[in-house]
């Protein structure tokens, strides 16, 4: 399905928030770390785990401005992580939204065209070339997404490591292309860290497919009041305006209220669940 003005804003916003509940102990240590005296310029983590989850947003409202986009994926990436292969795997993906945005991409595109973006990321190292390289023999051999993982020693699920979430979800939004369900299902059949690699691939498959790509159930299913499917559409409402230049840039409020009760309900779930894990039946 082609993207629509009305959808195509929408779809990376509704896969956005997948990441968002991972994103918020890293952004509360960062500042954390900031407020204790960190040094100026250095105010993210020294890792290189899940920062490419933003990067479909920014890609979003900036599809059409590389360099203003660049300078975007830059700060926020800096923000919560300072390894650079977090910038690298960010902009991967910010790059690949961009162009299903801009282009229109409503169908699978060559195989050289997608290797050659994502060589172009700038400042990658040879780890992330040699990377796309394999991809480019798992999509030659038409690997499914299991198997492409294998190539690249995560037959025992995806770790958090930048450098495994962005090329399996890359590939499996390239395998799948412009089915949304089963884009989603195959990152999910390969386990592990499965929350960022769904946020990744489940927005880069939402910038083809829209929402009306995307099954109902599925979008009906999303309860994290304060920030429901209303909100989601606000946003990418927002987005895709401030992209066509209708509307000044203006930020998207919360019941801030609301987000704290939220919160804590998913703290006490998490703690609940990491308790249960810690009896029998293991």
């Amino acid at each position: 399905m082609t993207p629509t003005a009305e959808t195509s804003g929408l779809s990376p916003a509704l896969g956005l928030v997948t990441g968002l509940a991972a994103e918020a102990k890293l952004i509360e240590r960062a500042c954390a770390r900031t407020g204790r005296g960190t040094r100026q310029g250095k105010p993210g983590l020294a890792c290189d785990g899940p920062g490419p989850q933003r990067a479909q947003a920014a890609a979003t409202r900036l599809a059409r401005d590389g360099a203003a986009l660049e300078t975007y994926l830059a700060v926020q990436t800096r923000i919560t992580h300072s390894d650079p292969k977090a910038l690298v795997g960010a902009t991967a993906v910010a790059y690949l939204a961009a162009w299903t945005i801009r282009d229109s991409l409503a169908a699978r595109p060559d195989a050289e065209r997608l290797l050659a973006v994502l060589h172009s990321v700038p400042d990658a190292d040879a780890a992330w070339h040699g990377l796309v390289d394999r991809i480019a023999a798992a999509a030659r051999a038409e690997l499914t997404v299991e198997a492409f993982a294998d190539t690249i020693g995560l037959s025992e699920g995806i770790t958090g490591y930048v450098y495994h979430t962005v090329p399996v979800a890359v590939y499996a939004w390239y395998r799948h292309f412009g089915d949304f369900e089963a884009t989603l299902g195959a990152v999910m059949s390969c386990g592990g860290d499965t929350d960022t690699t769904g946020a990744i691939a489940g927005a880069l498959a939402g910038a083809v497919v829209g929402e009306g790509g995307i099954p109902p159930d599925w979008i009906a299913g999303i309860i994290d009041w304060p920030r429901g499917t209303r909100r989601l559409r606000d946003i990418a409402e927002r987005l895709r305006d401030a992209q066509a230049g209708r509307i000044a840039h203006r930020a998207v409020s919360y019941f801030w209220p609301g987000m704290l009760l939220r919160n804590l309900f998913v703290y006490v779930v998490t703690l609940a669940h990491y308790a249960r894990r810690l009896l029998p039946p293991y």
